[in-house]
């Protein structure tokens, strides 16, 4: 008798379904096609409540069993989107809902690990639903938000490799930040003697002219002369 995969993919048995073998292999390509690069949109609209995805074993109807899913619909209240816990895979998850309101992805049951759109992230997530580190409690790992090469925090400062990948320069944030911000670069490449050191006070930066710090070339070596 099958069995099934825990996205739904139909592992027939030895001499089962004659007659009827091909269209069921049809059948599973068409969803593997569907779960490497199929994309949905799910309407969540709502109040405060959680909304489960289901795997439909052998049929392309299960709302989880899509690698794209863009969530849509006006929402109310915060929205708690699951999974079933043996569910592992990879999701890109888009946020276009309207309303300030969280919307939540994790697994159906236990403690492990989720991701949260925020009240104002009507953005994009890459999710990986890792199945571990047990069937009770498993993670949703937010790949954006836990890679070295994209967060931008303390520990993990974002790199820039050279042409031939043997050094790179980071940017990184300070120890400790009083309240979260985003700073803007300039339209422009600016002028000769400039410096990037301007900001209006919302996180826009500009250049400005060296000369209008008042301090020249000559001045400059002056000061080093005297005080060293």
């Amino acid at each position: 008798m099958s069995t099934y995969t825990d996205l739904g993919i139909e592992l027939m048995v030895t001499g089962e379904n004659a007659g009827t073998w091909g269209t069921k292999t049809n059948n599973n390509l068409n969803l593997i096609e569907q779960l490497t690069g199929g994309f949905a949109t799910l309407d969540i609209a709502g109040g405060a409540g959680t909304q489960a995805l289901d795997v439909d074993d052998g049929a392309l109807t299960g709302t989880a069993q899509q690698r794209i899913i863009e969530f849509t619909g006006s929402i109310t209240g915060n929205r708690i989107i699951t999974i079933p816990n043996d569910v592992e895979t990879f999701y890109m998850l888009k946020n276009s809902t309207s309303g300030a309101y969280t919307v939540q992805f994790k697994y159906a049951t236990g403690s492990g690990s989720s991701t949260t759109f925020s009240t104002t992230d009507k953005g994009i997530k890459i999710v990986y639903a890792s199945a571990s580190p047990d069937a009770t409690n498993p993670n949703i790992v937010d790949v954006m938000a836990n890679s070295s090469e994209i967060a931008l925090t303390n520990s993990n400062p974002i790199k820039f490799q050279d042409a031939d990948n043997s050094a790179f320069v980071g940017i990184d944030a300070p120890a400790t930040v009083s309240g979260s911000y985003t700073l803007t670069l300039p339209a422009g490449v600016g002028s000769a003697d400039q410096a990037l050191v301007t900001t209006d006070g919302s996180g826009t930066l500009g250049f400005t002219s060296t000369s209008s710090f008042g301090i020249t070339t000559g001045k400059a070596i002056a000061m080093a002369i005297v005080f060293g």
